[in-house]
């Protein structure tokens, strides 16, 4: 038990500060119900842990934050008063405010009433603001809700009702074209269903190979090394691995489908700071282990058990580990599957359930495989201690891949905490750390002596030192554009000596930017383009200015946490030849998805995809990518005319600079044919 003290409390450490905030106390259920004629009652349900206490919609001002309903407009109901509540609601002198205020224990219910203004069914969509107190803390809320209501007749429909028809079969509706051809159409989706397997059994292959899913191998090699378990139960464990990863993409799925999570889910997993924090705590352990500071193994009561029950302990500490490598895979993983979820959360289910396994399968495939092999290589004999150089090794890139966690919080929620100097600084240390510990000149506790340098051994530290050399330059501004997509942005470089340089193949004169900016844009900031392009980053400003200049718009889709996104810009983009359309030819609109900069409320937009009011820039514009152009995968290029009509085929991620060039060009002539 001691030996998995250490992570325990790790673990519990941060959990607990964490779930709090995640885990709601207060449980809402929803329902309307009809009272009488055109009125309607939206009643709200709230049932509250023990211990916390919700407060009412009505008491003095300057207080904590009072119950508030908030109900998107609509031509369909109109608001009757204010929402009653009930029990009545306990009434304290609050000491850290200096007044009085009222709560609710155990459970409260608020009832809003309103007139219905259509025999149709429909759906009201809002949010709640609240906030939940202990003793000793205090929690805000501001969940969305959406509520089915029952259509009402009016007296005209009613009559109208009364002298119709009964219904008539038509008897050529047995001829119809669309029902002959019902057998023909379930053939054709048959078929389209293999394809959508197929394609994402291909597209989940390729998402190992993405900067956010590679680092993730040594991680889960390193893992299934340690312990002691037979081979059966190691060839078991593997397996509830693969299938968790499986079962896991499924699940995303299937979620957003009968939830109603939005599309934008995995957008919000990958950029949260719960989950980031969590998973770099995670990290941050798993290399301590690898280190030798402390072994992650079953306490031995539990491991005897665990040879009589099939190890049960293994199998939630294998879908742990499945868990954690889904997570940590959606920022480069959720824009191939974005198509699937998009259609998940437009109501469909049987093809993002299918597109998902069939990529969840590929994907799982090569982890469980190596999962297996290194507890076959535990087998061998004569391992001896090269098995713990190889922990420790893959425990330093670990550690180094721990801090983009950090840095996909920092970017998103523009905390300018660590910048990309500090960033490099700290892989620079560990690759020479790295370096020093394969000649022999470092030890952990589990190594054993090394009378001499192996061959490997001399050209891993080889490779080590280089690469350390290789980030050097980064620290006063270089691209670094094969480790780019690791890396945070460009803009938060704190010392740059290129900055005042003009890119590559780039004269003077091609520096036109003074010419592509109309006025200041909103969020220049906080939000950078790289390259030291110009441009705007709201849709709104930067049409208005297009127009003014006469010039196509490039819509650039992308995310702070997106790795592809950065790869793009620092290998395509910082191209001569791409720079110069980009600086002459268009003005850029870079719409990030990810932002979690709140907007000013006259700037809120209820989406017409999922009626959830759009409060931030990141929602915003996640909403619009996905209404406007029915996909939610960063990067996403757009060439548009002023009337926001495609001037050709939108692009996605493509690393070959002739294409993106070609791209570029098509849109242009196109603009130009238009506005002869």
């Amino acid at each position: 038990m001691k030996r998995i003290a250490l992570l325990v409390s790790v673990f519990l450490i941060i959990t607990s500060t964490v779930f709090a905030q995640l885990i709601d106390p207060v449980k809402w259920s929803y329902k309307s119900k009809n009272v009488k004629g055109d009125t309607t009652e939206i009643i709200f349900d709230a049932k509250i842990d023990m211990n916390w206490h919700l407060y009412s919609q009505y008491f003095g001002e300057g207080g904590p934050v009072r119950t508030t309903f908030y109900f998107d407009e609509s031509d369909k109901f109109e608001i009757i008063g204010t929402p009653s509540e009930s029990p009545e609601p306990e009434e304290v002198m609050d000491e850290i405010f200096n007044m009085k205020v009222k709560y609710f224990s155990n459970a409260a219910t608020f009832v809003q009433k309103i007139k219905v203004l259509t025999e149709k069914d429909f759906t009201i969509t809002g949010s709640i603001e609240y906030q939940v107190c202990q003793d000793d803390k205090c929690v805000y809320f501001n969940p969305d809700f959406a509520i089915n209501v029952k259509g009402v007749k009016t007296e005209t429909t009613a009559a109208k009702s009364d002298n119709a028809l009964s219904p008539q079969v038509d008897p050529e509706e047995i001829n119809k074209p669309e029902n002959i051809n019902e057998q023909s159409e379930t053939s054709e989706n048959r078929s389209s269903m293999w394809g959508i397997f197929f394609l994402a059994f291909v597209l989940g292959l390729a998402g190992v190979l993405t900067p956010c899913v590679f680092p993730m191998i040594p991680m889960t090699v390193s893992f299934f090394m340690q312990g002691q378990s037979s081979k059966f139960n190691s060839i078991v464990k593997a397996l509830i691995f693969g299938i968790s990863i499986v079962v896991l993409y499924m699940s995303v799925g299937l979620i957003v489908s009968l939830t109603s999570a939005g599309a934008d889910l995995t957008t919000t997993l990958s950029t949260h700071w719960i989950p980031n924090t969590i998973f770099f705590v995670l990290f941050i352990a798993f290399a301590a282990s690898f280190f030798g500071m402390f072994e992650i193994v079953l306490p031995s009561g539990l491991a005897n058990k665990a040879d009589r029950q099939v190890d049960k302990g293994g199998f939630l500490a294998s879908f742990f580990m499945a868990f954690t490598l889904v997570i940590v895979s959606f920022s480069c993983t959720g824009p191939i599957v974005g198509a699937l979820l998009v259609k998940a959360a437009a109501g469909d289910i049987l093809e993002p359930l299918i597109g998902m396994f069939g990529f969840g399968l590929a994907f799982a495939l090569p982890f469980t495989l190596l999962a297996i092999f290194p507890r076959m290589l535990k087998g061998l004999p004569k391992s001896g201690g090269w098995m713990n150089t190889v922990k420790v090794v893959l425990g330093f890139i670990i550690l180094a891949f721990s801090f983009k966690f950090i840095a996909n919080i920092d970017q998103s929620y523009h905390l300018n905490i660590l910048s990309r100097d500090v960033y490099l600084a700290i892989w620079i240390v560990l690759s020479i750390l790295l370096g020093f510990y394969l000649l022999g000149k470092l030890k952990f506790s589990h190594d054993s002596d090394i009378p001499f340098v192996t061959v490997p051994r001399l050209v891993l530290a080889i490779i080590s030192f280089s690469f350390a050399l290789y980030l050097l330059p980064g620290m006063f501004g270089a691209e670094l554009n094969a480790v780019s997509s690791l890396l945070p942005p460009k803009s938060a470089q704190q010392f740059d000596i290129t900055e005042s340089k003009l890119p590559t193949g780039i004269t003077a004169s091609d520096n036109t930017d003074s010419e592509t900016l109309c006025e200041t844009p909103k969020y220049s900031d906080i939000l950078h383009l790289p390259h030291g392009l110009q441009g705007y980053f709201d849709y709104e400003q930067g049409m208005e200015c297009a127009k003014k200049l006469n010039k196509p718009v490039l819509l650039d889709f992308k995310g702070h946490a997106c790795s592809n996104c950065k790869e793009m810009e620092n290998k395509v983009w910082s191209d001569p030849d791409v720079l110069k359309r980009l600086r002459n030819d268009y003005v850029i609109i870079a719409l990030y998805v990810d932002d979690r900069t709140k907007l000013p409320e006259d700037e809120w937009v209820t989406s017409e995809y999922d009626g959830k009011v759009k409060k931030t820039i990141g929602k915003k514009y996640a909403d619009f990518q996905i209404t406007k152009y029915n996909i939610n995968s960063q990067p996403y290029y757009v060439l548009v005319d002023h009337n926001g009509e495609n001037l050709t085929e939108p692009k996605g991620f493509d690393l070959n600079v002739g294409r993106f060039i070609e791209f570029l060009d098509t849109g242009l002539k196109e603009f130009k044919e238009r506005n002869k």
